[in-house]
């Protein structure tokens, strides 16, 4: 592949190449394009850009995800009005980014925020992180909203008692709810019993931050963001619903005593 340029994401390179691919190669409308693995191993990038760039043709209403079936071909790219922009001015509000490249940021960003609120958090941040997941546990019986979790999530950040780490973390969640992508990617998970999980590894971080152990607490946030992008990457592969083998790269973390 040419150099990316510096104001183009990967994957909106990859989805300029696949674009050029359905007119080159002759595809037609319905049509099943190659399995994402093949098409990274034919371009030399990952399943994840991969990924990003289809669910970004799929916004474009090129293409049409099936999960377990494939990709197929909804409309040519030369009679979709806008083609190659239109997907790119609805990412302006979230600065490009794919929905995998913001998890990797909020890794890194919010794994140190819970290593330093171990040490900064006082009763009062307990109590909010506390009540966050009482609102939580009441969103995953009504199947509702996601507002607990974001709640805990922004009381780690405001236990800180850093603005400017707080105002961080609210601009990384605000590109996450206004990201094309992450939505579109949502809209195919149809089970959402996965969001327990998250209960479970937010007892984990509050257990941490409790017991003030900086360490323990950036470790078990890391992982929590870690199983949130394993489990979106199993529950969103279009090719084969029982692939394991594919692993995101992850910022490694030291190994931490338990």
């Amino acid at each position: 592949m040419k150099p990316t340029p510096a104001q183009q994401r990967p994957y909106q390179e990859v989805g300029a190449v696949l674009r050029a691919m359905i007119v080159q190669d002759n595809y037609t409308v319905g049509s099943r394009l190659p399995p994402e693995r093949e098409i990274a191993d034919r371009l030399a990038v990952s399943r994840t850009i991969v990924r990003e760039a289809l669910i970004m043709l799929e916004i474009e209403g090129i293409v049409e995800v099936r999960r377990g079936a494939g990709v197929f071909v909804l409309e040519m790219p030369q009679n979709v009005a806008g083609s190659g922009d239109g997907a790119g001015k609805k990412m302006s509000q979230c600065n490009g980014a794919g929905p995998f490249e913001l998890l990797q940021a909020r890794q890194l960003l919010e794994s140190n925020i819970a290593e330093f609120a171990a040490l900064q958090a006082t009763r009062d941040d307990i109590t909010k992180m506390r009540s966050a997941l009482q609102i939580q546990e009441q969103d995953l019986i009504s199947e509702n909203h996601e507002t607990g979790d974001m709640l805990f999530h922004l009381a780690i950040a405001e236990a800180t008692h850093n603005s400017l780490l707080v105002e961080l973390f609210k601009q990384s969640w605000q590109w996450r709810e206004n990201n094309p992508m992450w939505i579109q990617l949502h809209s195919h998970l149809k089970d959402t019993h996965y969001r327990n999980e998250w209960l479970t590894d937010h007892l984990q971080i509050l257990a941490a931050l409790i017991k003030k152990d900086p360490a323990a607490a950036k470790l078990a946030m890391w992982q929590h963001l870690e199983n949130v992008k394993n489990r979106l990457l199993e529950l969103s592969d279009t090719d084969d619903i029982n692939f394991d083998g594919y692993l995101f790269e992850s910022w490694p973390l030291p190994e931490v005593s338990q």
